[in-house]
């Protein structure tokens, strides 16, 4: 099995979700925050792979939300220095295993990748089960 590097939004309970899932199917999981990650765009940029740039951001941000942030119209020069000064902006989780980086959570994907159990937990693991109309979760300012 895989040890999972996991940078999450602690409080989120969809990374909760995934990391017990990810345990669960015998994975070792390290979680790190990553609003208090020190990003360079080099680093952050391993994530994303040939995603399209839209497709990087979290698309519960309050700023997107709010309509102050287009990913749709971002670039890969303006996307990274905007997700490093503010991480609520990242797709999460951002997972790595022996190198290889991936962005969000598609169990299709996760368990091609390096597998995982039967047992998936209800629900949609990638859209913010608050929904759009929901109190945001707890800020980078709450642990």
């Amino acid at each position: 099995m895989a040890t999972v590097v996991f940078f999450e939004k602690p409080g989120c309970g969809n990374n909760s979700r995934q990391k017990n899932w990810l345990s669960a199917s015998g994975h070792t999981v390290e979680a790190k925050n990553l609003l208090k990650e020190d990003w360079s765009e080099a680093k952050l940029r391993r994530f994303f792979g040939d995603m399209p740039v839209s497709q990087w951001f979290n698309l519960a941000s309050p700023r997107i939300k709010s309509g102050e942030v287009h990913p749709a119209i971002l670039t890969i020069d303006t996307a990274l220095p905007m997700m490093i000064a503010d991480p609520l902006l990242i797709r999460r989780p951002l997972m790595e295993v022996d190198g290889v980086c991936r962005a969000g959570f598609d169990a299709t994907a996760v368990h091609a990748w390096i597998g995982l159990s039967n047992n998936q937990p209800e629900g949609d693991l990638q859209a913010c089960p608050k929904g759009p109309a929901a109190s945001p979760c707890p800020t980078h300012d709450q642990p």
